[in-house]
């Protein structure tokens, strides 16, 4: 069970984590809550109502992690930009984020907060040395939306496009500051690609 997840008999999923483990997984997910920023209910002082008619925005974000976590909707598949739809997707986009960003950021950290709290209650229940971590199937999915978030986040910070980008710097030498990030990325992916096949059917 070390370093990735098992399914649990009845659904759900069980994960061996070290303190080591738990403390950097717990760190980037409370560093994803600070990065995504507080919702319209926490900026508004909780007024259920400020929330309810509280629009998004409507440009992308400048930071290139918040960029990857809430891309914008309409682009072309191929990722080649075409001068004469560029308005028009520009537009749609803006329109999609104003309307949708904000349930997304706060989808996104209660994802973060759920792994927080299963951590914080993992640790509180153990001693030192490794615990098992056993999730419900619906925090088996709140850990997979995290998971997914914290490897994007990583890759924007990395520059990451695509697997094979993670595969060079697999390779990097060890002196090199990119390298415990790096292994972080792979770590989480072997997590959230064992947390998938729990889920599967």
């Amino acid at each position: 069970m070390p370093g990735h997840f098992e399914p649990l008999p009845g659904g759900g999923a069980a994960a061996a984590l070290d303190d080591v483990e738990i403390s950097i997984i717990r760190s980037l997910a409370v560093q994803l809550m600070e990065i995504i920023g507080p919702g319209p209910a926490e900026e508004s002082g909780g007024d259920p109502l400020a929330k309810l008619f509280a629009e998004g925005p409507s440009e992308p974000p400048s930071d290139p992690v918040l960029r990857r976590l809430f891309p914008d909707a309409y682009v072309d598949p191929d990722g080649t930009e075409q001068p004469d739809k560029a308005e028009e997707q520009r537009v749609y986009s803006a329109e999609f984020r104003r309307y949708t960003e904000n349930d997304l950021r706060a989808g996104k950290r209660e994802n973060a907060l759920a792994v927080i709290r299963s951590l914080d209650g993992l640790r509180a229940g153990a001693g030192e040395g490794e615990a098992v971590l056993e999730l419900t199937p619906e925090e088996s999915v709140r850990w997979l939306g995290a998971l997914n978030d914290l490897r994007l986040a990583i890759g924007a910070r990395l520059e990451i496009t695509d697997e094979d980008d993670s595969d060079l710097l697999f390779h990097l030498p060890d002196e090199d500051p990119r390298k415990p990030m790096v292994m972080a990325y792979l770590w989480l992916g072997g997590l959230q690609e064992t947390l998938v096949s729990t889920l599967l059917p």
